[in-house]
């Protein structure tokens, strides 16, 4: 009698495999090496305490920035990736319009969105203006996505109601995607505006405006009591921010 293959046990050990050969190669099992990082480790953040609050103004100024770098950007790029991610849903229309439109969104999401902020910085300048620009740019590739992955997820009981009452494809949409979808549009807007929060505070590094500016400056002046101020700033404002979405998403359902 043959033994039966043990699937997901030999996908483990396949995938374990794969992980040491990783770890070796990027030198993370090189345990001399590991000490000295730790050890390095411990001097940068003994470096760090106490944050210097006397930096606190106008890190808090670079923080406001940054919150609107992310809202603008964030809701500039929800204006456009809706209507292009119906045109990708393939329950509204035709193949060969939804497959341009999903080689797009792939192609803007594949680009990070610090890269889009140096072509926009080339475009129009340094300054806050291509910080939202990029953060728009790549809001458009990831909420498109999403948005049209919930559209193709509406109930076919509910399409077919629609459509068995003479509905065209706006009406589809109005009536019947968009309604069903909106939870999800809602929660997946809210967590953009999250992640382009922590996004935007690094957009500074390439002169895109915001904290990142003086965060990469304290890193290059070695000031790192200022870089902890910055960081704690920072946190907490991503944390006020991560709990009114929550609020937010918790209120919707």
């Amino acid at each position: 009698m043959k033994a039966r293959l043990n699937v997901p046990l030999a996908v483990t050990l396949v995938l374990g495999a794969f992980l040491l050969v990783a770890l070796n190669d990027v030198g993370l099992l090189d345990g001399a090496r590991i000490q000295r990082g730790l050890d390095n480790a411990g001097i940068f953040f003994a470096d760090m305490v106490p944050p210097d609050t006397s930096v606190l103004p106008e890190v808090s100024r670079a923080l406001i920035e940054t919150i609107q770098i992310a809202f603008a950007g964030t809701m500039v790029g929800f204006v456009v990736a809706l209507p292009l991610a119906l045109l990708a849903s393939a329950s509204l229309v035709p193949y060969w319009v939804t497959l341009p439109v999903k080689l797009l969104l792939a192609f803007v999401r594949t680009v990070p969105a610090i890269l889009w902020a140096i072509v926009f910085v080339v475009m129009v300048g340094l300054g806050p203006a291509a910080g939202t620009l990029g953060v728009a740019l790549y809001s458009v590739g990831y909420l498109g996505k999403i948005f049209y992955e919930l559209f193709e997820g509406t109930d076919p009981e509910v399409m077919e109601a629609v459509r068995g009452v003479g509905c065209g494809r706006l009406q589809l949409a109005r009536h019947a995607v968009l309604p069903e979808a909106s939870n999800g549009i809602v929660s997946q807007l809210l967590f953009m505006f999250e992640y382009n929060v922590r996004a935007s505070s690094i957009m500074g590094f390439v002169g895109a405006g915001g904290i990142g500016y003086y965060l990469l400056g304290y890193v290059q002046t070695l000031e790192y009591q200022s870089l902890l101020m910055a960081v704690l700033v920072t946190l907490a404002a991503v944390l006020v921010i991560d709990r009114a979405s929550s609020f937010v998403r918790a209120a919707l359902r």
